[in-house]
């Protein structure tokens, strides 16, 4: 399950995650989300959805 803290709202289908640097961050990893509107990273359970915005760009909005 992710911690809402964990959800971060992005503009691009594609995304590129590193944990979020430092000490705790990991390689940087690219995920797409291939037309689902959101993924978890692999390494840290980041979920990243696309944004309202987002959709409109991608062809899904109304």
């Amino acid at each position: 399950m992710t911690a809402i803290d964990d959800t971060h709202y992005v503009d691009e289908e594609t995304v590129a995650c590193d944990g979020g640097g430092g000490p705790l961050g990991h390689p940087r990893v690219w995920l797409n989300m291939e037309g689902q509107g959101e993924i978890d990273c692999p390494y840290c359970g980041r979920h990243f959805v696309l944004s309202e915005e987002g959709r409109k760009a991608a062809g899904d909005g109304h």
